[in-house]
């Protein structure tokens, strides 16, 4: 009898929150592993895919980078306000650019193969070091990349310069493109990885680690929609790479001593077109990794950015899926909040934060939510769908008069 009552309120918990909960979904009856709010999710189509890596053993400071609220594989939202919209991916977030306050999120700190949004950690590693007007020389290791995949068409002894070569990675997505970047910024491309890498620990993405520079899917190759979060931050910070992801075409030269012409390329990321107040992102896709985003924009004095892993494109492409979800996100108030992005630098290795002075309380960033408009006030703020809301469901609970027990925890187009 105890453990219907605990499921029928926290069903009643999750719908006053905005939560979707599927009405076939049979309701939890045990809470000893927490409760998961199911995250909104659109039918997607049966594909055929290769075997799925086995991620890395989860790490629990790891998962609870940016608050403990989202460590959690099910959705995470501010109480109180309207459910995200559905998409197909397994994992998405949404933040602000300049608070770093995270809007919400679905399995924010699950593993994933990131593909060609993974250029992304490239660029905030590379850009800094490069300098646009250096003109590079294309040799043929630069284009040891998959059969069939993204290229922008750069010629073995073509000279470009930077600048170009950054448009062909960001526009064309080309993965030639990434092996020359990785290569002038660290004297070889395995050695540009080893820095994206130092990078990635830098930003405190600790569940990212790269083993291609352009996403190209390789063993051990993961990150997380939180992470590139965190990579997108300080890309969107940089104002050439907003330039860049903002420019529409580029003309790759020509190459007379090869006879070659020059040719014009296009940006692919239909966000910039489509989207009010764009600004850039990019798009990403192996057979592995499915369909990857990351976008941004900006409204009345905000700016935004989604993150998403393993999406299809049908029934909505991936971008619009984007797009869905930063409209929800500019719908919030902006206070809202159930954690946070960390700043560079201030997380270990092990996840622990090195400079706790500096770093704003996510715990009450998370508890600053609003508990308006469906949530009981006498939930205190917890967010529903991480460890923070199954403190408050259980604490509420036996405040009323519960039981005083406590329960335990226990080949395709690669781009």
């Amino acid at each position: 009898m105890r453990a219907r009552v605990l499921a029928a309120a926290t069903v009643a918990v999750l719908l006053s929150t905005g939560t979707a909960v599927p009405a076939d979904a049979a309701p939890p009856t045990a809470l000893a592993l927490g409760v998961t709010a199911p995250c909104p999710k659109l039918p997607t189509p049966a594909v055929t895919r290769p075997p799925r890596p086995t991620p890395p053993e989860p790490v629990p400071a790891h998962r609870a980078v940016g608050g403990e609220a989202l460590a959690t594989p099910g959705l995470v939202v501010p109480p109180g306000t309207p459910a995200p919209p559905p998409v197909t991916a397994t994992s998405w977030l949404v933040a602000d650019l300049d608070s770093g306050a995270v809007l919400g999120g679905c399995g924010p700190h699950e593993y994933a193969t990131p593909a060609s949004v993974q250029k992304l950690l490239l660029a905030a590693t590379m850009l800094p070091k490069l300098d646009p007007k250096q003109v590079a020389t294309v040799t043929r290791e630069d284009l040891d990349i998959e059969p069939g995949s993204s290229a922008v068409g750069l010629l073995v002894g073509g000279r470009y310069p930077v600048e170009t070569v950054w448009l062909g990675l960001l526009l064309q997505s080309g993965n030639e493109a990434a092996n020359l970047l990785a290569r002038l910024g660290a004297g070889s491309t395995e050695a540009g990885v080893r820095e994206m890498n130092a990078e990635a620990r830098r930003l405190g993405a600790l569940q990212t680690h790269a083993v291609t520079p352009s996403g190209l899917d390789g063993p051990g190759q993961f990150t997380s929609a939180y992470d590139l979060a965190l990579i997108a931050r300080v890309c969107f910070a940089n104002p050439t790479f907003r330039r860049y992801a903002l420019t529409e075409r580029a003309q790759i030269p020509a190459q007379p001593a090869l006879r070659k012409r020059g040719f014009q390329i296009q940006n692919e990321n239909p966000l910039i077109h489509e989207y009010p107040g764009a600004l850039g992102g990019k798009t990403g896709f192996t057979d592995l990794a499915r369909h990857t985003y990351v976008g941004a924009a900006e409204r009345n004095g905000r700016r935004l950015v989604v993150t998403l892993l393993n999406a299809e494109r049908r029934p909505v492409r991936a971008w619009e899926q984007g797009a869905r979800l930063l409209d929800w996100g500019f719908s919030l108030p902006p206070d809202s909040s159930v954690g946070r992005l960390v700043q560079p630098g201030e997380v270990s290795e092990d996840g622990a934060v090195a400079s706790p002075s500096a770093a704003p309380d996510a715990g009450a960033a998370v508890a600053a939510g609003r508990s308006s408009g469906g949530a009981p006030e006498w939930l205190g703020g917890a967010v529903v769908g991480g460890s923070a809301g199954l403190v408050g469901l259980l604490a509420a609970l036996l405040a009323v008069g519960r039981r005083r027990r406590r329960p335990r925890r226990r080949a395709v187009r690669w781009d």
